[in-house]
């Protein structure tokens, strides 16, 4: 019974083991499959890395000419004419710009009807017979400057600062029947200065690789864009919960791979050209000079925010045109000119925020590239994530087993809290991305699938123990044994007890007369009696001897006054030996009487025997004196005796009578025992009169007063003729009226068989 407890513990811990090294693999597997709820928690755990990070101050280097409400209630309704952007162009490189750069396409030209009236009203004067030539001169001028496309790309030309035009890509194969052969070929053309240079490739295999691929290039009109040797696509992609964490820092359209706004910024600021390291993988690295980008595969770049909406310096364009700046407010910067205005801006949505302008995303690029501050995933961050659900896992498989539940939600709260920590300290000073949700989900799912085990495990545990123990114990016991499994162990505890042993009268004899079936159908109806009632005093029942039953009071499970409760469980049994006397007297079987020792004190409990073999049982003087008194009965003729440490502890709540101070074989010290007579409203008058009468008569006998004790003990019996105790000490007296006992005698009386 108890090693398999034991065994049930070993093989809890053992297939614990096996499901945290199952969780584990799986979770590799996972990890490298990818689950689309749990990818998508891992992106928003970067947004949250960004929130508690918070803001970085930006180098300086950036500044947004914005579009914004104030511009367009000045400037007049958007879109503007391109003469306006032509001025913008010529301020801003006035005040000393470095680059300017616009989140603005010139997709398609402008309105012609100014310069077809300019180029009629010439015609006309030229079939006049008197030429006016001021007047053709001045013409001359306003036709130069109506052809706004033409106005904006020489003030492109000869902007001082370098001018990095805008364009997008479109990405869907279904668009290409809206462009003939001569379309692409002049947007290819429009867009060949946003092309990577420099591409190094590993190996042949390298430029079979697959990266983000358009359509076709939606690209500025040709006498713009071949006004500046700078361009780049401002094409951004969200992630699938719609957040935009990254930007594409390669985009592939036929042979060619072509860089981002952003990146062409930068180039044109350093006055340095990109290049591509490209392997059979993917992306390397983007490069602007000896500066390496950090990329991943298909080339995306992972966006460091700088923090919320408005990090950079906001100036509206309408005070750059008027002069309403200070002098050095552009001098050396990148100046990035596009929308923020409601309405007429791409909103996104970023870990910052929900309206949060696109302009101001290129600003963040260009910036935590000039300040070389990138976040990434670095090329050790795979074998990183998968130690970590390796060893998170693997202490969880050891310890969890052997944790209670708290110290187990400790563990998994502080590997849970490290985790995380460690990952948001790599964040915010390395700016390394390592994965979060992976091995968090592993915790978490070793965690709870060890604890529903060791739940069922140990429920299927208890549930043994108290099927068991049901039969021998009470079942307040059998609560606190599953609550305290470990009493189970080999060993026992010096505990205070009350033992109990109980034997049938003449039991010999009544088995001679029955049959072995009626013998076993009586002693059965006996022992379950009697033993339900020593269960429902929350007794603990030793073992059974045939007819005799052994039990104590107060082990394992502690019982307030063991003493009174043995005591009352045992008047409780002799009550129901009565009644059932009466039934089998009816039934015409024998009338079974029960003799009960009880002994209170102290005795080693618990597990005695083998590893393989043993038994809950009890040891020591407490439970050998029991023992002598349940057979000092027969020689009092009565059947219920308790020691004098039982008398002192019961209390008042039971009724008893002092018989005799006894030496028992074995012990010393002489033990001073009751009788147990009931409780306090069963003792009726003439028991009260038997029971004074035989006080006075045990107190002259043992003050050698024998003629006055015979005359105590013949007036019990004169009330009681069958009163054992009184029969017993009155042929005593008689004896020792005649070879009286030595002068040593203490008035205690020597048993001379156990």
């Amino acid at each position: 019974m108890i090693p398999m407890k034991s065994f049930i513990v070993k093989i809890a811990k053992h297939y614990a083991g096996i499901i945290s090294i199952f969780i584990i693999v799986m979770g590799i597997f996972t990890y490298f499959v990818g689950i689309q709820f749990l990818d998508d928690i891992e992106l928003q755990t970067i947004d949250l890395r960004f929130k508690i990070r918070g803001r970085i101050s930006p180098g300086g280097e950036v500044v947004l000419a914005v579009i914004d409400e104030k511009s367009i209630a000045k400037e007049g309704k958007w879109i503007w004419p391109r003469s306006k952007m032509a001025d913008l162009i010529t301020k801003v490189s006035g005040a000393g710009a470095k680059v300017i750069g616009f989140d603005i396409g010139f997709l398609e030209a402008d309105e012609k009807s100014v310069v077809q009236t300019i180029d009629k009203i010439q015609k006309d004067l030229k079939n006049l017979t008197s030429s006016n030539m001021a007047v053709t001169r001045y013409l001359d001028r306003l036709r130069i400057k109506s052809d706004h496309d033409q106005y904006l790309a020489d003030a492109i030309r000869n902007s001082r600062a370098k001018v990095v035009l805008g364009y997008f890509f479109q990405m869907g194969s279904d668009v290409l029947g809206h462009f003939s052969e001569e379309d692409i070929r002049t947007h290819q053309k429009n867009t060949r200065y946003s092309a990577y240079k420099a591409i190094r490739y590993t190996s042949a295999e390298a430029q079979e690789i697959q990266l983000i691929e358009a359509a076709v290039p939606q690209s500025n009109i040709e006498a713009i864009s071949s006004a500046t040797d700078y361009s780049g696509f401002f094409n951004m992609f969200p992630d699938p919960d719609g957040v935009f964490r990254w930007i594409p820092g390669v985009i592939k359209f036929k042979d060619m791979l072509y860089a981002p706004l952003s990146l062409m910024l930068v180039s044109a600021f350093l006055d340095t050209p990109l290049s591509l390291n490209v392997a059979e993988y993917g992306i390397e690295d983007i490069q602007i000079g000896k500066l390496s980008i950090p990329a991943d595969e298909f080339g995306r770049i992972l966006i460091n925010y700088r923090g919320e909406e408005k990090s950079f310096p906001h100036i509206p364009v309408t005070d750059i045109l008027n002069g309403n700046i200070s002098s050095d407010a552009l001098q050396d910067k990148i100046v990035l000119v596009g929308a923020t205005a409601v309405g007429i801006y791409d909103v996104r949505v970023t870990p910052f925020g929900t309206l949060f302008p696109g302009l101001e995303i290129h600003a963040n690029v260009v910036d935590s590239v000039l300040s070389k501050d990138f976040i990434h995933q670095p090329g050790w961050a795979k074998i990183f994530d998968l130690l970590a659900i390796i060893i998170t896992g693997t202490i969880l498989g050891i310890v969890l087993p052997r944790s209670g539940v708290i110290s187990g939600a400790v563990v998994v709260l502080s590997l849970l809290s490290g985790y995380v920590w460690l990952c948001q300290f790599l964040f915010s000073k390395g700016g390394w991305i390592l994965n979060l949700v992976y091995p968090l989900a592993g915790i978490v799912f070793i965690y709870i699938s060890i604890t529903v085990y060791r739940y069922f495990t140990e429920t299927k545990q208890k549930r043994f123990i108290k099927d068991a123990f049901s039969a021998y114990l009470a079942p307040a016991v059998v609560r606190q044994l599953i609550e305290t499994p470990d009493k189970f162990k080999l060993g026992g505890e010096k505990k205070n007890i009350t033992a109990f042993f109980s034997d049938v009268q003449g039991f010999t004899s009544i088995s001679e007369k029955l049959s072995p079936e009626e013998l076993v159908e009586l002693l059965n109806e006996f022992l379950t009696e009697m033993t339900d009632i020593i269960l429902n005093h929350e007794g603990t029942v030793d073992k059974f001897e045939g007819d005799a039953i052994i039990a104590f009071f107060g082990a394992p499970n502690d019982v307030q006054n063991h003493a009174e409760v043995a005591c009352r469980a045992s008047i409780e049994m002799q009550k129901r030996l009565v009644e059932l006397r009466g039934k089998w007297r009816h039934d015409g079987r024998p009338e079974l009487r029960m003799r009960i020792g009880l002994c209170t004190g102290s005795a080693v409990v618990g597990n005695m025997g083998s590893r393989n073999r043993m038994d809950y049982t009890m040891m020591g003087d407490t439970v050998n004196i029991a023992a002598r008194l349940e057979g000092i009965n027969k020689v009092y003729g009565i059947y219920a005796l308790i020691s004098d440490s039982t008398y002192r502890a019961a209390g008042d709540g039971i009724m008893t009578r002092e018989i005799d101070s006894v030496n028992v074989v074995g012990k010393i010290e002489p033990v001073t025992i009751y009788q147990l007579l009931g409780y306090p409203q069963d003792i009726d008058d003439r028991t009260q009169q038997i029971v004074d009468h035989y006080t006075k008569g045990l107190d002259a006998y043992q003050k050698r007063d024998w003629n006055r004790a015979v005359e105590s003990f013949k007036a019990a019996l004169n009330i009681a003729p069958d009163d054992g105790p009184s029969q017993t000490m009155l042929s005593r007296c008689n004896d020792f009226k005649v070879n009286p006992p030595g002068e040593d005698w203490d008035g205690s009386y020597t048993m001379i068989s156990k």
